[in-house]
């Protein structure tokens, strides 16, 4: 699951990135005199708004560090690294980064380090690239005067290890061998694609595997006709319920091939698969669903299935 995450910053940590972008680090001095980095838009004491803005170094002391042996995608370094809570000279607050050590013997709590500035900023955290052992600041190099960072993007990457049931094992088995497969329930013969552990009225297991055609009738749908970032098709198109020949229950999937003003209820589909050499464990081994040309199914075949 990917998107990127746009956001406005405000005066106080627009102000914070510009600093950054210019090889500054810039803190907030509160009403109890201590300077905070990175910078607070309000008073810890009083929740008033806060203005005094500080420059302070950029050599600092770890106040405490948690070693990363195995990092993950989207962290700073490929190799193992250390976070660390680091309280730079000036500040009275500690800022989150990463400190490069090959090893957890290399770091301590209380010892000096100091920023390893990037070598082309653009007003975010990562123009900081890691912090390293170190007493002397290593100035960066300035940057030409630009506007005030008002905004940043993020980009999210949330991944998720799944554990399949017994039921989803058998159907991500056969999909990846180019077959859909369903179960059917005991109480009353339906057909549930993609198969469910068990019968949702009664509990009872659902292991009466059943193979499906791949073809169907689009039940309801949407137009999307609305752009966001990262969308691998360009709107409008259309998601769809597709009640699968030989199914008791519809599932999500494109619809392509025709123009989306086209798409109606009952519309006979079929499945276009894509190369085999793409197939992996998931539903997107099909790429889309198309028309299959043959006559729109009656709308009383597929009424109760909505």
């Amino acid at each position: 699951m990917k998107f990127d995450y746009t956001r406005s910053v405000g005066p106080t940590i627009g102000r914070f990135l510009s600093g950054l972008r210019s090889g500054r680090i810039v803190g907030v001095r509160g009403s109890d005199g201590r300077v905070i980095v990175p910078p607070a838009e309000f008073d810890p004491k009083t929740a008033d708004a806060l203005t005094d803005f500080v420059d302070v170094a950029d050599v600092g002391t770890v106040q405490s560090w948690s070693w990363v042996a195995e990092p993950l995608p989207g962290q700073p370094f490929e190799r193992p690294f250390a976070w660390a809570l680091i309280k730079l000279d000036g500040a009275d607050t500690a800022l989150l980064h990463a400190v490069d050590v090959a090893t957890p013997d290399e770091i301590s709590t209380g010892m000096r380090v100091r920023a390893h500035w990037a070598a082309e900023r653009s007003g975010s955290i990562h123009d900081i690239a890691y912090f390293e052992p170190g007493e002397f600041s290593i100035a960066a190099t300035p940057n030409e005067e630009a506007e005030p960072v008002t905004g940043i993007v993020t980009p999210i990457d949330l991944s998720f290890k799944h554990t399949a049931a017994p039921q989803e094992t058998a159907f991500l088995k056969a999909i990846v061998e180019g077959r859909l497969l369903g179960a059917r329930a005991p109480s009353d013969g339906k057909v549930y694609f993609p198969p469910r552990g068990a019968d949702p009225r009664d509990g009872k297991p659902t292991d009466d595997y059943v193979d499906l055609a791949d073809t169907g009738i689009v039940t309801t749908y949407c137009i999307v006709n609305v752009p966001f970032q990262g969308q691998r098709i360009k709107p409008p198109y259309v998601a769809a319920y597709i009640l699968l020949d030989g199914a008791d229950i519809p599932f999500l999937h494109l619809v392509l091939g025709l123009d989306a003003d086209d798409v109606r209820m009952g519309l006979r589909v079929k499945a276009v698969w894509k190369p085999r050499e793409e197939w992996d464990y998931g539903l997107d081994n099909i790429s889309h669903f198309e028309p299959t040309g043959e006559p729109d199914a009656e709308y009383d075949s597929f009424a109760h299935h909505l």
